[in-house]
């Protein structure tokens, strides 16, 4: 992380770079790219957004995250719940910030950035605890979010439109360090 600074991100006028580096980092096609701009700037207007970008000295967005006080009636709400239902963990919707989305350029993973950026993110966030959805296989996304104290809540958790299922996870604030 030598060189890359964490700070705040005006990602509404940054949307199109933090895009770019999800599409590598998740593997988007073009479309998705088109659906998720709309989805960003759309949760940008949500009471409480907050988000965060990694720059290189020269500043070039290699990182961002964003987030949101949950409300059970946003879409990711409603499909996650019957799953945390089942699993007695519905609780969890309520009085959370929800990481939406956490990226890192694939040529700066590994380096810290991404638990810069959530620990500094969430360090911000008056909720008491913090819950996020991540592919549902072991990946070094889980492992991070497992060290910083987040635990599966719910898995093989399906989202329209998603070819894989997913583990919704949660963590009591602060985090791990």
């Amino acid at each position: 992380m030598e060189d890359v600074v964490v700070g705040p991100l005006d990602l509404a006028a940054r949307v199109d770079e933090a895009l770019a580096v999800q599409a590598l980092a998740f593997g988007l096609t073009h479309d998705e790219i088109g659906v998720r701009r709309h989805i960003v700037l759309r949760h940008l207007t949500c009471p409480g957004a907050r988000a965060l970008g990694a720059t290189t000295p020269d500043g070039r967005l290699v990182g961002f995250i964003y987030g949101m006080p949950n409300d059970r009636s946003h879409w990711w709400s409603t499909i996650v719940e019957p799953y945390l239902r089942s699993a007695g963990a519905d609780g969890w919707l309520d009085d959370s910030f929800v990481i939406t989305e956490l990226h890192v350029h694939p040529s700066f993973q590994k380096r810290g950035i991404g638990r810069k950026l959530i620990t500094t993110l969430t360090d911000r966030v008056e909720q008491p605890r913090s819950i996020l959805s991540a592919i549902d296989v072991e990946s070094p996304a889980r492992a991070l979010y497992r060290a910083l104290g987040y635990r599966d809540l719910a898995r093989r958790v399906l989202f329209p439109s998603a070819p894989s299922p997913y583990a919704v996870m949660g963590a009591t604030l602060p985090l791990r360090r």
